[in-house]
């Protein structure tokens, strides 16, 4: 972590449960202050971190004027709700996630920071039918003097046990986008979820855990925290339950606890005879440290979880965007 003489300040905006800002801080960022719209989000970001400033409020009603401190901080950071492309800029329908994203641009006027880190789908970045909001966004940005730049990463490159891919914008004035170099894969081999979750499943004295683990042999597919307002926690939509029964997982629900001593492994019976991952395992998928504390009850706490940023993306993407301030 670097040294308190050298760390810059930030602003981070739908914070969630604090993966994004995890990252950036161990890249050298403190954030000055925090926004989520969810109370249960906040008390996990306070929970563990007390001396962060968060604030319980929806982004669409902050005003940077009531928060000075925010003003031309060294990075405005934001972790947003997945925007559809079907969302339009131009017409006057209402999009929820195009609302958050166009406030978060409408944000730099106040705030000015040096740089600009929007985390979002890579369909972002790479679809034709997502070109109008692209055009949108880097027109915004021009005209407040920022130079704009879209690229795709995968967490599996950078220690993530997972396949999780994630659309990344950022932006830079002063000319500092000549120096800014998008992360390359900082890992050799991507790492596997028996790997990951191995030395979990056998924590309660379970004799088949490593006969497990060694079978569960690629990274695990992309999390999905699924909706706030319908439905339990699952690891995802059926293709992501497929992926995860072929690993022996139960991934229509998420477990209390790991496999006891009793439990018997046998995934041809079907989902009684395979696991169910449990809220710290799948924590453990995004890259939180064990230390990590999430507020609210299993389903809460499993939508904090999926919809995170994996702290070492939010890390490493911290790390190239301090570079290019630094330069």
């Amino acid at each position: 972590m670097a040294t308190a003489a050298t760390r810059l300040r930030s602003v981070g905006v739908c914070a969630g449960a604090g993966g994004l800002a995890l990252g950036l801080e161990q890249a050298g960022f403190d954030p000055v202050l925090l926004l989520d719209n969810r109370t249960v989000t906040c008390e996990t970001l306070r929970r563990n971190r007390p001396a962060w400033h968060v604030l319980d409020l929806d982004l669409l009603e902050f005003d940077p004027v009531e928060h000075q401190q925010t003003y031309d901080v060294d990075l405005l950071a934001a972790g947003l709700p997945r925007v559809k492309a079907t969302a339009s800029v131009r017409r006057g329908e209402r999009d929820d996630e195009l609302e958050v994203l166009k406030a978060a641009i409408m944000l730099m006027h106040g705030v000015r920071p040096r740089a600009l880190l929007i985390e979002n789908v890579p369909d972002l970045v790479t679809k034709p039918t997502y070109e109008p909001i692209r055009a949108y966004i880097a027109e915004e940005l021009a005209h407040l003097g920022y130079d704009v730049h879209w690229f795709v990463l995968n967490a599996a490159d950078f220690g993530v046990a997972q396949d999780r891919k994630q659309g990344v914008v950022v932006a830079f004035k002063d000319g500092r986008l000549d120096s800014f170099t998008p992360p390359d894969a900082s890992v050799a081999r991507h790492r596997t979820v028996g790997e990951a979750l191995g030395p979990s499943m056998g924590a309660r004295g379970w004799a088949g855990a490593a006969v497990w683990a060694a079978q569960a042999a690629r990274p695990a597919p992309t999390l999905v925290g699924g909706s706030w307002n319908r439905g339990g926690a699952d690891l995802g939509p059926t293709g992501s339950k497929r992926a995860w029964a072929r690993m022996g997982v139960d991934g229509g629900t998420v477990a209390d606890d790991v496999p006891d001593p009793g439990f018997v492994w046998d995934p041809s019976r079907g989902r009684i005879g395979m696991m169910p991952l449990t809220v710290r395992q799948a924590a453990t998928l995004q890259g939180f440290p064990p230390e990590w504390e999430f507020a609210g009850g299993k389903t809460a706490q499993y939508r904090q979880v999926g919809q995170a940023t994996p702290p070492p993306v939010g890390r490493t993407l911290g790390e190239a965007i301090r570079a290019a301030l630094d330069s």
